[in-house]
């Protein structure tokens, strides 16, 4: 079928758009286009161009509700959300909508008050990087988009007292204003490499849908210290690294995993195998297909 789909997240839509199907990218006014990725599926268009016969698309895939009015009249539509609510009873701006709501976690579904809208939850699914993991540096890796503005959200605030355990290397965007421990923003694969570098990944957020980061690092064989905060206790096993409320307790994990890179693979390997389980592309891209087919007919 052909898709009509913003380019909002780069990294979600890497792996939605190799489900087999034909993807339309709206570019300028109306969105970002491609970007410069390399998806075969995917073809960048003009808004007013899936409105056409020959070029019309079977189903849309909203993220943000803007983009409710710009679909073209007759065409099914299911809304995507990727964010946490910013309180557990906020109403979602689709609030008893007629269609359905898709929620990236189940803890999101959870908060979210969508009143009779119809829900489901898709969890994510991570083109698999392979097992890159040499862990060989002493340091921990965060990968976190403007820490210093969004601060405790993101838990900025508590990078001081990891730093005390271990040394840490912070990715993302304007990481570089976090002085010596900023690493700055990287493209996918080389971020991958220098993430499996570290010996292990931290996941200080407080507040945040399930990051994509956070799976990705798990694909790549990195054991995981994380808060039990949102879905990161459904996302990370005990086999798999630490993962608490009690910041001290994390604290300690960090220092012990940097002490101890025989642990600290032994941890990875198991959450490499739980990532493939549970995040997996192939289950991601056959859940799509099945809720698609059923809201286009």
């Amino acid at each position: 079928m052909k898709i009509l789909l913003w380019h909002v997240h780069g990294s979600w839509t890497n792996a939605f758009v190799r489900g087999g199907h034909e993807y339309l990218i709206p570019g300028p006014p109306h969105g970002i286009g491609l970007s410069g990725r390399d998806w075969p599926a995917a073809r960048e268009v003009d808004v007013s161009e899936v409105a056409l016969s020959d070029l019309g698309a079977d189903i849309a895939v909203l993220q943000r509700p803007e983009e409710v009015g710009l679909v073209p009249a007759g065409v099914p539509v299911v809304y995507l959300e990727h964010n946490t609510p910013k309180y557990p009873n906020q109403a979602h701006p689709l609030k008893d909508w007629a269609g359905t709501i898709v929620h990236v976690t189940h803890f999101n579904d959870l908060m979210w008050d969508c009143g009779t809208a119809r829900t489901v939850v898709i969890e994510h699914g991570v083109v698999d990087p392979g097992l890159l993991y040499t862990g060989e540096l002493p340091r921990a890796a965060v990968v976190v988009n403007d820490p210093v503005r969004r601060g405790r959200v993101v838990g900025t605030d508590l990078l001081p007292r990891f730093a005390e355990a271990a040394p840490l290397d912070v990715y993302g965007m304007k990481t570089r204003k976090l002085g010596d421990m900023g690493r700055g923003d990287h493209d996918l694969v080389s971020l991958h490499r220098e993430l499996a570098l570290r010996r292990l990944y931290l996941h200080p957020v407080r507040w945040t849908s399930l990051g994509l980061s956070l799976i990705e690092a798990m694909h790549l064989g990195m054991p995981v210290v994380a808060l039990a905060c949102t879905e990161a206790v459904r996302a990370v096993p005990p086999e798999a690294g630490v993962v608490s409320t009690d910041v001290d307790e994390l604290v300690r994990a960090v220092a012990e995993l940097v002490a101890d890179p025989a642990l600290a693979r032994q941890k990875g390997k198991h959450a490499r195998e739980f990532a493939l389980a549970r995040y997996g592309l192939d289950a991601f891209l056959r859940s799509w297909d099945r809720l698609l087919t059923g809201v286009s007919g």
